[in-house]
């Protein structure tokens, strides 16, 4: 199958063939089509499947064929989770809509919005969005959703998941009711399925993988290990496999810094991107990563969402997510187009059913391997630990200092009043004599 056997047009042909690609993936021979019809579509790929083509493409194609001159309204609108995301999806726009007369541009939190501002009001036909920034930018009249005809919302799962629900249900309200709907995600959850079903209009369901199946490529392994030895192992591995580009993944933020402040202790050049860092941090971070000036990206799930970066060889879980879906998702940045990829899990005890739940998921075990001199710890606790919960044990004792010197507190506070008492009753009683 060609990309010319899809029906697309000329300009989009070339395009295509100057990024180098040949066939089209599963995902853009099953989901082109139905949407150059007009059909709403409902589709589950996977990340790195090429499913931001498949809607770019005809979507592109089917503004191309009616395109204004002057005073351009949005007339598609693309919703993202991340401002990553958002880049990532603009940047192939542009790419694809190089030979054809359609205009473009991107929004989102974190940076200035006056650029954004200026090239809106310039006219655009399609719009890249977050929704935090959309829905703010509207509410100061400068964007008008009133001429939208496409609408994309990629992600969808992602966006469930950082609670933006509410968001596309009022942005839903400021587009027009009659119009074309993409819908992404990577799973088909209970809640996805119900807001697919809120916005399409009798979809087309598109699958281009089975829901949840890692990628075959990729080669999966889990290292055992003491939780209190995994910074060592992780640098060991990264230094002795002479590894040039890894992306690591932690759970919090805070563990994305501290992890990566001992990779540079350790000579190692790493960078970390997580919620809390600026955009201009971010896009620095992942700038250099992919030059390679860069060699260790430490991120959590959420800011790694839609990062493209071609031909990653390594990808390492330096705590195994609790959600299942997210170990997919992680190990998914590896393996694509077709490329091999490793995928590695540092796994503590207190990470083991967090490990059987990930591998009924995928419906498959995943090889062990222990390196001698970071063996587990048998006397630790197999106890999973819950979001927010620390058993370190310093930590422990420090809360329980915290807690004796607020109690310590308390007493004197207890005692101060008491004696405020006691002087008061006794002016009173002095009053009352005089």
């Amino acid at each position: 199958m060609s990309f010319k056997s899809l029906g697309l047009s000329e300009p989009l042909l070339k395009a295509i063939s100057k990024k180098g690609y040949e066939t089209p993936s599963p995902i853009q021979a099953k989901a082109i089509p139905p949407v150059l019809e007009g059909k709403d579509v409902l589709a589950s790929a996977q990340t790195g499947t090429g499913k931001t083509a498949g809607f770019t493409l005809p979507l592109l194609q089917i503004l191309s064929q009616n395109s204004y001159q002057k005073h351009r309204p949005i007339r598609a609108l693309i919703l993202t989770p991340t401002r990553e995301l958002a880049a990532q999806v603009y940047a192939n726009v542009k790419e694809y809509s190089e030979f054809l007369n359609i205009r473009s541009a991107v929004i989102f939190g974190g940076v200035n919005q006056k650029p954004q501002v200026a090239t809106i009001r310039q006219g655009i036909d399609i719009l890249v969005a977050t929704p935090g920034r959309l829905i703010d930018l509207e509410n100061q009249g400068v964007v008008s959703l009133k001429r939208v005809e496409l609408f994309v919302l990629d992600e969808a799962d992602r966006m469930l998941d950082m609670g933006f629900l509410r968001d596309i249900e009022r942005i839903m309200k400021l587009i027009p009711s009659k119009r074309q709907n993409l819908m992404f995600s990577a799973t088909f959850s209970k809640d996805i399925k119900k807001l697919a079903y809120s916005i399409l209009n009798n979809p087309i369901l598109v699958e281009a993988t089975p829901e949840n199946t890692a990628v075959e490529v990729i080669d999966q392994k889990v290292h055992r290990v003491a939780k209190n030895k995994k910074t060592d192992l992780i640098i060991k591995l990264i230094s002795e496999g002479n590894w040039e580009q890894v992306l690591v993944f932690t759970r919090t933020k805070h563990g994305a810094n501290r992890l990566t402040k001992k990779m540079i202790n350790a000579d190692i050049t790493a960078a970390a991107i997580h919620g809390n860092k600026s955009q201009g941090a971010r896009t620095k971070a992942l700038a250099g990563f992919k030059k390679g000036t860069i060699r260790v990206l430490v991120a959590t799930d959420i800011a790694a969402r839609g990062l493209d970066i071609p031909l990653l060889p390594h990808v390492v879980n330096f705590e195994i997510p609790n959600i299942s879906e997210d170990y997919v998702h992680r190990i998914g940045r590896t393996g694509r187009a077709g490329a091999s990829g490793q995928a590695i899990s540092l796994v503590s005890a207190d990470e083991i059913s967090y490990l059987r739940n990930i591998e009924k998921l995928i419906g498959m075990s995943i090889d062990v391997e222990i390196i001698e001199g970071f063996e587990p710890d048998p006397n630790a606790s197999t106890e999973p630990i819950k979001p927010g919960q620390n058993r370190n044990r310093n930590q422990n004792q420090g809360q329980r200092r915290k807690s004796n010197t607020k109690n310590s507190g308390n007493s004197k506070n207890s005692s101060r009043n008491s004696n405020r008492n006691r002087n008061r009753r006794r002016n009173n009683n002095s009053s009352s004599q005089s």
